[in-house]
């Protein structure tokens, strides 16, 4: 008995919602993407599907102002939030984003695993520390995607990971941390690896408790 692979490739627009209460029903597995608005979220998204326009990518950082819901498979979806801390717009507005996104983090219980998408040259601003510390509170997986690492050299790279996996190694949670490059694709097939198991976690389980 083994567990079916998922293919990240078959993610399809499902929907987009103005906060929780339009999103589909609350079950199967979910996997959120969560950054700061200009930290390359939907470039990265487009990357790991190997799909260009699935996630639209604009000029102007802070255009996803709503819940997108990505299917990937039966009870399993790539849910892009708001992204958060640079964008240029009312306050009103803001506030209305980050409401949103934070229900969606409290109250989401398919909510399995989080990609904290961060520009490499600048991690772990404090609303990256407030989500990364959130998610180590409430035992929820993490990916911290040190994106647009082509901008520096392969020696820069590496310091930068390890000072980050140095600066998150005391909250003791289940925290990886990966360059990545949505130009190069380098650190996509680390990301698809750890991002397929997240979803394939039922399945694990189960075999497990049949193996017992």
């Amino acid at each position: 008995m083994s567990s079916t692979k998922v293919h990240l490739s078959k993610a399809t627009f499902t929907i987009s919602a103005p906060d929780i209460r339009k999103l589909p029903e609350d079950s199967g597995i979910e996997v959120a993407f969560a950054g700061r608005s200009n930290a390359g979220k939907s470039s990265a998204l487009n990357t790991l599907t190997n799909q260009r326009g699935l996630a639209r990518i604009s000029k102007t950082p802070g255009r996803t102002q709503l819940i997108n819901v990505f299917e990937i498979d039966d009870n399993k979806r790539l849910i892009d939030l708001p992204g958060y801390g640079f964008a240029k717009v009312p306050l009103e507005m803001k506030k209305k984003w980050q409401k949103a996104l934070g229900e969606y983090l409290e109250k989401r219980q398919s909510l399995k695993g989080l990609v904290v998408l961060m520009d490499i040259r600048h991690p772990l601003k404090d609303l990256d520390m407030d989500l990364i510390q959130w998610a180590a509170d409430s035992e929820l997986p993490v990916l911290a995607l040190l994106t647009k690492c082509d901008k520096l050299s392969q020696g820069k790279r590496s310091a930068e990971v390890l000072k980050v996996k140095k600066a998150l190694a005391p909250l003791n949670a289940d925290i990886r941390v990966q360059a990545f490059s949505s130009l190069k694709r380098t650190g996509a097939e680390q990301a698809d690896t750890i991002i397929c198991d997240w979803f394939r976690q039922d399945d694990i389980e189960e075999i497990a408790s049949v193996e017992e």
